[in-house]
């Protein structure tokens, strides 16, 4: 297929769902890795498409929402410094943290900026040499080796002027804490395809044999999860546990070698604390020694933060599959995109904002 509208084909999807019909013996239980993902499944509505045996639960892969308060409450101690310029990615802006989020800090004269790059905050530092530029860095492995290059590019250009916030997670550390959890039943992962389109899947393989637990790489339209799905549950039925590309379009086992250079050359991994989850060991990224004239953190002196919510959010039992959106007492009552509580509600990639969009509205044609 060449074109994005192949990948919505109804008659394709019929088929696939016909086919996912014929496998099943019993009811399992899948997690889709990423936000993008859960997006689609309920933009198509596909839960109420495939097999009432198969249940679908939505995992912590919303890098925005994962950020953990005490890094957002330490973005915003760096906005409201004089002389300092903050930039990040719009979705960050509204994420809550104890003291308020960075879109208000804004309205109250904190100089914080939108970009759409992490480059963007490059041309800032140069065309601001008298103020400190600070680019807050969230996201998995996909947006990272953009915020690697643009530390080494800051590197290149002597910019004395300029920092990064980082606040980076990785999938397979997340994947097997939640595998370790006694209170998970996961029985397969569909994992996220632009994460593998960078890193591959190598990573998976012993998450696979050791946890006895299928792992499929899928993409994000309803014939890519679909087909996803029913790898999952062939392997299921089969009593097989591996790895399988279903995006092999976008993935290679491998990965893409000099983006996962240059994360060697600027990163290394660090333990990293997930909102609503906790520390995950060996879960995030820090800039390396050779590159800490650009760490933030450093630069800032930033102290730890006192990170108590008083909230009803349950925004860490949505993040771990343990409970849906709709299971949250505030649900499209206290907690909306426009007055979010917790982060699931704010980020395009939420499991909040996907239900609150989607559930209780037509869905999108296939």
């Amino acid at each position: 297929m060449k074109y994005i509208d192949e990948y919505r084909d109804k008659v394709l999807v019929d088929k696939l769902i016909n086919r996912i019909r014929i496998e099943l013996t019993r009811s399992w239980t899948l997690m889709e890795i990423c936000g993008g993902q859960t997006h689609s499944i309920m933009k198509y509505g596909l839960p109420e498409l495939i097999p009432g045996e198969i249940t679908m639960i939505h995992g912590p892969g919303c890098p925005v929402c994962v950020t953990p308060v005490e890094l957002i409450e330490h973005a915003l101690a760096i906005a409201r410094q004089e002389h300092t310029i903050l930039a990040s990615f719009g979705d960050m802006l509204r994420v809550p943290g104890i003291t308020g989020d960075l879109l208000s800090a804004r309205s109250q004269g904190a100089d914080i900026r939108m970009v759409y790059s992490p480059l963007d905050s490059l041309r800032l530092a140069e065309e601001h040499p008298d103020r400190e530029v600070v680019f807050f860095a969230v996201g998995f492995e996909t947006t990272a080796p953009a915020v690697a290059l643009t530390i080494r590019e800051a590197d290149r250009r002597e910019l004395e002027n300029f920092s990064v916030l980082v606040s980076h997670v990785l999938v397979p550390p997340a994947m097997e804490a939640l595998l370790s959890d006694p209170a998970m039943q996961i029985d397969a992962f569909l994992a996220a395809g632009h994460v593998c389109t960078v890193m591959g899947y190598d990573e998976y393989v012993p998450i696979a044999r050791r946890y006895r637990i299928p792992v499929v790489v899928t993409g994000f339209e309803p014939v890519d999860i679909l087909q996803g799905i029913l790898h999952a549950v062939r392997m299921l039925e089969r009593g097989e546990y591996r790895v399988e590309n279903a995006y092999s379009r976008s993935v290679k086992a491998e990965g893409n070698l000099e983006a996962r250079k240059l994360l060697q050359e600027v990163f290394r991994p660090c333990d990293r604390k997930w909102r609503g989850i906790g520390i995950i060991p060996a879960s995030g990224y820090e800039i390396r020694e050779e590159f800490s004239a650009f760490d933030a953190a450093l630069r800032f002196g930033m102290e730890p933060v006192d990170a108590v919510i008083a909230s009803a959010c349950i925004a860490g039992e949505i993040l771990t599959g343990k409970k849906k959106p709709t299971d949250c007492p505030e649900f499209g009552r206290e907690c909306t995109p426009e007055h979010p509580l917790g982060a699931p509600m704010v980020s395009p990639e939420g499991a909040c904002a996907a239900y609150f969009r989607y559930k209780s509205k037509p869905k999108t044609d296939i």
